[in-house]
């Protein structure tokens, strides 16, 4: 069975290559993280920028590599999103 939908490299983005990796193996599929919502939890490579959570020198989403390790924390995610309705 194909996994084709695991990957998307989006060669036509203004903004490709975004991340210092090689361009072939760049996954854009995760463009935005999901897992930024995650503040200091989310297992990239981030810092603070002005109290701002920089994730620029991060390549974690966009590792062919890394789908299931991403896919894995939608409960998280979903959770914490649940919490921050109760509020």
């Amino acid at each position: 069975m194909s996994q084709n939908y695991r990957f998307f490299n989006h060669r036509e983005c203004e903004y490709y290559p975004c991340h210092s990796m090689e361009a072939e193996e760049l996954n854009c599929l995760f463009c935005f993280c999901p897992l930024y919502c995650l503040g200091e939890t989310c297992g990239g490579n981030y810092r603070h920028v002005n109290g701002i959570k920089d994730c620029s020198r991060c390549t974690l989403p966009h590792r062919r590599e890394n789908y299931e390790r991403i896919m894995d924390q939608f409960e998280r995610i979903k959770k914490l999103c649940e919490e921050k309705q109760k509020m």
